[in-house]
Parts: C-alpha cells; structure tokens; sequence
C-alpha cells in the first residue's frame, strides 16, 4: 500500500459509477483475480481522457480488455483504440469481452495480437502515430518498449505508464528485493529515471494505485 487505505476508501467513494456492463467486467475480474486498473487509476485516466480528448490510443497490454473498454467509454465518437496482448490465456477473455454486445463502444476497439515489442516495431514500420498512449504490459520490458514508443507519440502526446512503484518497493535497496524480482527492481528504476531525464518528455510520477507515471512530449 503507496497510500493510506482509508484515503484511497475516501477518493473511491467519491467516484461515480461505471457503466453497469463495465462494474459486472471489473467485478468478475476482481473475483477471479485477474488484474485491471484500479479504481484510482480509474479515476486519473478518466480524467486524462477527457482532458486530452485524443483520438488515436495505444494501449500496450489488453489482458481481458476491461482498460480498452474502459477508455472507449470515456473518448468521443471519432476516437480509434489499438492494443496490444500476447498472452492466450488473456486473449480468450478478451476477445469474448471486446465482442460482447453490451459494450457500446466496443467497435473503437481494434486488437493486435502478438508480441509487445514486434508489434510496435510493426506500427513504426507502419508510420503509425497516436496522441495518447497506456503502457501497462510487462514491467520488466518497459526500457525495450520506450524508444518505440518514443517514435509513435505524436508531439503534444501524452505516455501513461502504469504500476511503475511496485507497491512501493522501487524505492528499496536492491539488495533487500527477492533475487528474483530484482531484474524488474532494476529496470524499472531505470525507466523512471530516463523518462524524468529526457528532454523530450515532461514526466510526474503520482503515487496513485501501484504508481502512475504521465509523461507529456514536448519536443
């Protein structure tokens, strides 16, 4: 836990609801322990989304597709989502949920299935380009993702990047990390570092959930 409980119980109780087809998906998502964005992520993505308004999304990372679904519900009528999952256990729930009918804004959606990395190599090849982009795939690759995200953010383009505070253990010594997350320990530290440092990104990193990080391109 990054933040007190009973400030994050408070912030959630302040939330309106989600769409009743969307509170069923996160529900039964919570009930077989399949991991979505949190309720305060939620609520910081909401926010973003209708900030930006943007119209070409890039998701890394669809798992059974609640984000994807959740962001079409809050984007305009001309936005287009793409993303991106690898894992077929994750791809039988997401293909049943990103065509189920009682989604209505399901068609915005367009799932690219395949390897993370290949993938966005794929749409740079593709001189494909977005204004907003959700990286919430495999923590340990998001140094290998970033300069081909670097190259299909548009300028102006907001990067949001999801978990990046490990339920606060990036701070730790990565001597006091278990052998076998110290890889993750140590990779993500330095993609934090290196999106707070270039000087193409304005970065803030908000203790919000397990840590999101919002990167603004700027040149």
């Amino acid at each position: 836990m990054i933040v007190d409980e009973r400030i994050i119980a408070y912030i959630n109780s302040l939330e309106t609801e989600l769409p009743e087809e969307l509170r069923d998906l996160e529900k039964d998502a919570l009930e077989h322990y399949v991991p979505i964005i949190k309720k305060e992520t939620q609520g910081v993505l909401k926010f973003l989304l209708q900030l930006q308004q943007p119209k070409r999304i890039l998701e890394v990372g669809t798992a059974i597709g609640f984000s994807a679904l959740f962001m079409s519900a809050f984007t305009g009528r001309d936005s287009k989502i793409t993303t991106i999952e690898k894992v077929a256990m994750r791809l039988v729930e997401a293909d049943k949920n990103l065509a189920n009918p009682i989604f209505p804004n399901k068609d915005k959606i367009t799932l690219i299935k395949g390897e993370a990395l290949e993938v966005l190599r794929a749409l740079v090849e593709d001189k494909a380009s977005f204004d907003f982009i959700f990286l919430d795939a495999a923590k340990a690759q998001y140094m290998s993702f970033l300069p081909e995200l670097m190259k299909l953010i548009e300028d102006k383009g907001l990067l949001v990047t999801d978990n990046v505070l490990q339920d606060g253990t990036v701070i730790n010594s990565r001597y006091s990390i278990a052998r076998r997350d110290r890889t993750i320990h140590s990779r993500m530290r330095e993609y934090l570092y290196t999106i707070t440092h270039m000087e193409e990104l304005a970065s803030v990193i908000l203790p919000v959930g397990d840590g999101i990080a919002l990167s603004h391109r700027v040149m």
